[in-house]
């Protein structure tokens, strides 16, 4: 690639849409970090909180293709806003059943399976909405760069942010992410200028778009090793952490921290996350890209059993840091080497299929993790996460090569800045 591509400006678009991105996922990462702690006010059952994780991820399972072909119809950006207004009106119910003491933990589990569903479309047209944005050479700065905002604002500030509405009242904890969702949305309402639909030639039926998209990933001898890896990778990372919290928080858990403390250690997770977005360019430039992810996933996993075999503060936030920055950079590759491989009229589609699975497994991980921690206690979740996560990986590590993914790459698309 020639020197002078990598200098592209990333323009002025994608900073807004960066900037949306990092406001919608601060309320992510308050909702994703309070909920499960203001939770075990209402239980201390590793089913019950399980349940809320296998919520929060059932909707991709379910809607994943539909919303893809929507993707794929519909304007993109105007599909962010519609999703983030409704999240907004979703939150402010919430609000209302906490601060008036009504919560449950049926209620909270709906709120948090409806909170799924908007971000089956906010994160699937956001993610289709980059290459749109950005030239083709700078895909791994942007992506990396979008990773970044969504790591930082999601665990490194929204992690202690949620702590801080915790303390201040359960309303708090609703009520901020309500308000930073309408703030995004309106952001990509008036700063995103232009239309970003890709509309078809001719007019098919949505299942027809859906077999294209499905059919497309399962003939490709590149991406469908890569998608049956990550999703078994999902599956089992999303029972080990659904119950983590129980292993760490709590006079009953083997840590022992404090709740207002938990968020502290998760922290180092954006911290390596965000170093691990932006270092994806430069380390992909010097190492073949799939090389560099599936030695990401590797260490990945083997990092796993740091809880297990040294349950100390010191150790565990080492290893969240470390998880944070090859699970990023591994997301930050995967995901331009999708970009480059599939059409860009197939985007949402493609996407949408692939999300299916790799996300749809993950209530599945979420129940099982909680089951299994009730029988066998959680070190044989963490271990047992461990062992299948390896085997996962052997996968595309047998049969996907560097040359590949040169040789499937799609032409450079004319981009829609040029007639916006």
């Amino acid at each position: 690639m020639p020197e002078v591509a990598t200098r592209k400006p990333l323009g002025r678009r994608f900073a807004a849409h960066l900037t949306a991105t990092g406001m919608a996922n601060l309320g992510d990462g308050i909702v994703q970090t309070g909920v499960p702690l203001y939770a075990l006010t209402l239980t201390r059952s590793p089913t019950q909180i399980a349940l809320l994780t296998a919520a929060a991820w059932l909707p991709w399972l379910v809607l994943g293709l539909a919303a893809g072909v929507v993707v794929d119809r519909r304007d993109r950006k105007d599909t962010q806003v519609v999703a983030l207004a409704a999240r907004a009106t979703l939150l402010a119910v919430a609000v209302w059943l906490a601060a008036s003491g009504q919560m449950t933990m049926p209620a909270l589990t709906v709120i948090v399976l409806l909170y799924g569903v908007t971000d089956v479309f906010v994160d699937l047209a956001g993610s289709a909405l980059v290459p749109d944005l950005v030239p083709r050479s700078r895909l791994d700065a942007a992506n990396g760069r979008t990773l970044a905002a969504q790591q930082v604002m999601s665990a490194f500030v929204g992690g202690p942010v949620a702590g801080g509405m915790l303390a201040l009242g359960a309303g708090w904890l609703f009520g901020l992410p309500a308000g930073l969702g309408v703030l995004a949305l309106l952001l990509i309402a008036t700063r995103i200028p232009g239309s970003y639909r890709h509309a078809a030639t001719e007019r098919r039926s949505a299942s027809s778009e859906v077999r294209e998209g499905v059919g497309f990933l399962v003939r490709h001898p590149v991406l469908r090793p890569l998608l049956v890896a990550g999703s078994v990778l999902n599956l089992a990372n999303t029972g080990y952490f659904a119950v983590f919290v129980l292993w760490m928080v709590g006079p009953g858990s083997r840590v022992g921290l404090e709740p207002a403390h938990y968020p502290l250690v998760l922290a180092g997770l954006a911290v390596g996350a965000v170093l691990g977005s932006l270092t994806a360019e430069p380390l992909g430039r010097r190492i073949p890209e799939v090389r560099l992810l599936l030695g990401c996933w590797t260490l990945n996993t083997l990092l796993l059993l740091v809880p297990v075999l040294v349950p100390t503060v010191p150790a565990i936030a080492t290893a969240v840091f470390l998880l944070g920055f090859t699970n990023t950079n591994g997301n930050v590759i995967s995901q331009s080497m999708r970009q480059r491989m599939v059409a860009p009229g197939m985007l949402g589609r493609v996407g949408g299929a692939g999300r299916t699975l790799a996300y749809g497994l993950m209530p599945i991980g979420a129940l099982l993790g909680g089951l299994v921690a009730e029988q066998w206690g959680l070190p044989a979740v963490f271990v047992g996460a461990t062992a299948l996560c390896l085997v996962a990986v052997a996968y595309p590590v047998a049969v996907v090569r560097q040359r590949m993914v040169a040789e499937l790459e799609v032409a450079v698309p004319a981009p829609l800045a040029a007639t916006v």
